[in-house]
C-alpha cells in the first residue's frame, strides 16, 4: 500500500480512509451504497469486524478489527481496491454532473504512481490507531457519532443514516456492526 500503518493482529483499531484531494464524493447515494455494501461484504466474507462507523462527504472513520486468521490491513487493502473500481465504474455509468472533473482528479490523482492503473480515489494508508483503553474507545466513537453533527448534516447523532450511532440508539442502521 506504499504507506504501511503498524497493524497487529487480534487488535482492534480506529481508522479514517480518506479520498484524494479530500475530493466530496459521498454526496450522492449511489457511491454511499457502495461503501455500504462493501462493507457488509467484508463482514460477512473476509472476516471484517466492524464496532463503530461513520462515512462523510469525503472520508470514512471506522473502529474496526479482522477476525482470527484475517489481517485488517488487507482487508482493508481489499475494499479500498474494489471500491475504487465501482466507484469509477459508477461515475461513468450514473448521470453525474461532475463526471469529467472527477475522473480527471481520480486520473491525475493516480498518474504518477505505478501500483495504479487508471484511477487513484482513496489516498495511501489508513491512519490506523490502536484501541489501547477504553477511554480512547469511547472517545474515538464519540468522535466518530458527533462528525455528522460538526459538520451541521444532522442535529442528532442518530439521524445521520450512514453512521453505527444508530445502533447504539437501538435502531438497525446499514452495516452489521458488533457492539465495542
Amino acid at each position: 500500500m506504499g504507506i504501511r500503518n503498524n497493524i497487529t493482529p487480534g487488535c482492534a483499531y480506529f481508522v479514517t480512509l480518506t479520498i484524494v484531494e479530500w475530493i466530496d464524493i459521498f454526496t450522492r447515494p449511489a457511491y454511499r451504497h457502495i461503501i455500504v455494501d462493501s462493507l457488509n461484504y467484508c463482514i460477512a466474507n473476509k472476516g471484517l469486524q466492524v464496532y463503530c462507523w461513520c462515512l462523510m462527504s469525503n472520508h470514512l472513520h471506522m473502529i474496526a478489527s479482522a477476525s482470527e486468521g484475517n489481517n485488517l490491513s488487507d482487508i482493508l487493502r481489499d475494499f479500498k481496491k474494489f471500491t475504487s473500481k465501482k466507484i469509477t465504474n459508477s461515475i461513468k455509468e450514473i448521470p453525474e454532473s461532475r463526471r469529467d472533473w472527477l475522473l480527471n482528479l481520480f486520473w491525475y490523482a493516480g498518474k504518477n504512481d505505478k501500483k495504479i492503473k487508471n484511477y487513484k480515489v482513496w489516498q495511501e494508508g489508513n491512519d490506523a490507531k490502536e484501541i489501547h483503553s477504553n477511554e480512547f474507545l469511547d472517545e474515538k466513537m464519540e468522535y466518530i457519532h458527533n462528525n455528522p453533527l460538526r459538520a451541521e448534516i444532522v442535529a442528532n447523532q442518530m439521524d445521520y443514516l450512514y453512521s453505527s450511532a444508530r445502533d447504539y440508539a437501538g435502531e438497525k442502521g446499514l452495516v452489521n456492526i458488533e457492539f465495542a
